[in-house]
């Protein structure tokens, strides 16, 4: 199962002198700005200070990757127990975790909210797109890496699906001399489906305050449960255990019970003061 395979894509995307830019930089700082422009749209429509999600990503940017780089670590220490120490930081080699990015990004933004006086569920809902958006284009990068694939494809898979993706893919994910399971295109098509059922949702239904970014963590942790048991590079909590697949479960019975939860408690609350739902 070998077809006139092109050599892979190169991983630079510039070089300056001693300055090298790779195109996984390219990708994920080009999915931050989409994702900042479709923010600044919807604060800009609901009022809100034109530079507010400029000041957050200022703050959460940082943040997220270095939480993404210690997540990543922490769950594969013995890569670098032994050493060099500098290799714990070189993000440039690859290593991050989305998981980890959420994690700093939501407690950045807790704490933004609150010096900024604003509401963290309004500005979660408006971020909820941005974010994945940002991670189907995010995803992208882990192609031009040769990373986050699955294993390697049957013939009849082959035959039935991938030789009918562009050519660019298809040679892309020809690995070590076999074809594997484009996993980081699989994500990205799902979380463009997220994407467009956040937009209808936010456009068409106006969902309570907070359940716009639920939706966003379910919906993600849905496909990303499937998707990460066909990955090959999974971290694992103890054993067969992946750890992205445990995360999923975890987050989506959270924002299940979280949502429950504020229903009820608002359903409470304006029966306490006499009002109608």
């Amino acid at each position: 199962m070998l077809y006139n395979v092109s050599p892979p894509i190169d991983r630079v995307f510039l070089e300056i002198g001693p300055l090298t830019i790779y195109w996984y930089a390219v990708i994920i700082v080009s999915g931050v700005f989409a994702g900042l422009w479709l923010a600044t749209r919807e604060s800009d429509r609901l009022g809100l200070k034109k530079d507010l999600f400029i000041d957050l990503v200022m703050f959460a940017l940082p943040i997220a990757i270095i939480s993404a780089r210690l997540y990543y670590v922490v769950f594969e220490w013995e890569r670098y127990q032994d050493g060099p120490w500098w290799s714990v930081f070189a993000v440039w080699e690859g290593g991050i975790a989305i998981h980890g990015a959420l994690i700093g990004s939501v407690i950045t933004a807790i704490v933004f909210a609150r010096v900024k006086k604003v509401s963290f569920w309004q500005l979660a809902d408006i971020a909820a797109p941005s974010l994945i958006l940002g991670q189907a284009i995010g995803r992208w990068g882990n192609f031009i890496n040769q990373e986050a694939h699955g294993g390697v494809v049957s013939e009849a898979f082959y035959n039935n699906f991938m030789q009918y993706l562009p050519d660019f893919i298809v040679n892309q994910m020809y690995i070590n001399g076999a074809y594997h399971h484009p996993t980081f295109l699989y994500e990205s098509v799902w979380n463009i489906l997220i994407l467009i059922l956040l937009l209808v949702l936010r456009r068409k239904v106006n969902p309570r305050r907070g359940e716009l970014f639920l939706t966003y963590l379910i919906g993600y942790s849905v496909g990303r449960f499937f998707i990460e048991g066909m990955r090959t590079d999974s971290l694992y909590i103890i054993g067969s255990l992946r750890t992205a697949q445990v995360i999923s479960i975890v987050l989506v019975v959270a924002c299940v019970a979280i949502m429950i939860y504020r229903r009820k408690t608002n359903m409470v609350n304006r029966r306490y003061n006499g009002k109608k739902i």
